[in-house]
């Protein structure tokens, strides 16, 4: 009897939504069993993380203030990967466009809120948008990888965030490397009658227009076209390096919109390692949403939820670093079931084999 893989003709509908639901609880169980190993009751810990997540208002809340970088960040990602372009840069991008928004404040005068805001988001999109730029224009005219140079240019940006906090931007009366708080002009401000950042709605309006631009725009179904089929999209006259240039300026602009939401709606301040690995989640979460806008909301408050969670639980003695192991496993797990999307398990006998290709040779 031989076993193996064999390619499916078509995907059915339903394999899209129940495959990732079955390999995160294979990731759970995974990871319930790590934590069982520790000395605790997966189930409890479980039970209270999603408690404390989403079984008060004042956790939901929290979760969603948590997941706000993801979501812009996870747009980036996505948005980079519906052309195929692997934008592993999204924590940089993240880390310049929070430098330039605190940039504003450091060297121009207060403002009214109505003109200093629109500034520091402006300047930080452009900031983000240029760092994903440069990432990406060598392999528009050169095929060069994009995917080392992104990565790299990640350290590059974290390193200007440590030079200016510890340098000259910090703000000597503190202990910690901080800059000094933003004044309330630049403070973003929250949902009328919530604690959650008006950034939330911001990101909700992206996901919804980048949802309009890929389902309805020519230039949304030109990316498709060049995702799926770069000599059909060369037959069709399509401008590919353009469309490469431009695709990573806007992922590097949501990223760099992230960096503006987090100084101005929830730190209030710069400071080292702001980012705190949002970028490399937003691959997580991209993946997870099978790159829709819309999908990339919901999965930035589970992970939001995985931070609230994990907080409330250290109470009890578990390590801190469970939510990253459930982030990485869930990662791995959910790739790992993609060959299940694309290929279907198959076995034959080997004597009806060799009978079949007796039968070919008479």
């Amino acid at each position: 009897m031989k076993f193996g893989f064999e390619k499916r003709d078509r995907m059915p509908g339903y394999m899209r939504i129940l495959n990732p639901v079955i390999f995160v609880i294979l990731a759970l169980a995974f990871c319930g069993i790590l934590i069982l190993t520790l000395g605790f009751n997966p189930l409890s810990v479980y039970t209270k993380m999603l408690k404390s997540a989403f079984g008060t208002g004042r956790g939901l809340s929290q979760s969603i203030l948590y997941s706000i970088p993801l979501m812009l960040c996870g747009l980036a990602v996505s948005v980079a990967f519906k052309m195929n372009l692997n934008n592993i840069g999204a924590e940089g991008q993240y880390a310049i466009g929070a430098f330039a928004a605190t940039a504003i404040v450091q060297f121009l005068p207060p403002m009214p809120v109505c003109i200093q805001l629109p500034v520091m988001f402006l300047v930080a999109i452009i900031a983000g948008a240029i760092w994903g730029g440069i990432a990406v224009l060598p392999k528009a005219f050169w095929d060069v990888n994009e995917t080392i140079v992104t990565l790299m240019l990640n350290y590059v940006a974290l390193l200007v965030l440590d030079y200016v906090c510890y340098g000259p931007w910090r703000n000597t009366t503190l202990t910690v490397p901080y800059t000094d708080t933003f004044p309330e002009s630049a403070w973003l401000p929250n949902i009328p009658g919530t604690n959650i950042g008006i950034g939330f709605l911001i990101a909700i309006v992206v996901a919804i227009v980048i949802y309009l631009f890929f389902r309805f725009t020519t230039s949304g179904y030109q990316i498709s076209v060049i995702r799926n089929s770069i000599s059909a999209a060369k037959y069709a006259g399509i401008n590919i390096k353009k469309n490469i240039i431009i695709v990573m300026l806007i992922s590097g602009a949501l990223a760099g919109m992230a960096g503006f939401v987090q100084v101005c709606g929830l730190t209030h301040k710069l400071q080292p390692n702001l980012p705190n690995n949002a970028g490399f989640t937003a691959i997580v979460i991209a993946y997870l949403s099978k790159f829709n806008p819309l999908v990339v909301i919901l999965v930035s408050i589970f992970f939001g939820g995985l931070t609230t969670g994990s907080y409330a639980v250290q109470i009890s003695g578990v390590p801190s670093q469970v939510a990253t192991l459930i982030q990485g496993a869930i990662l791995l797990f959910v790739l790992a079931g993609e060959i299940f999307t694309r290929y279907k398990f198959s076995f034959s006998h080997k004597e009806k084999m060799v009978s079949a290709n007796k039968g070919g040779e008479a």
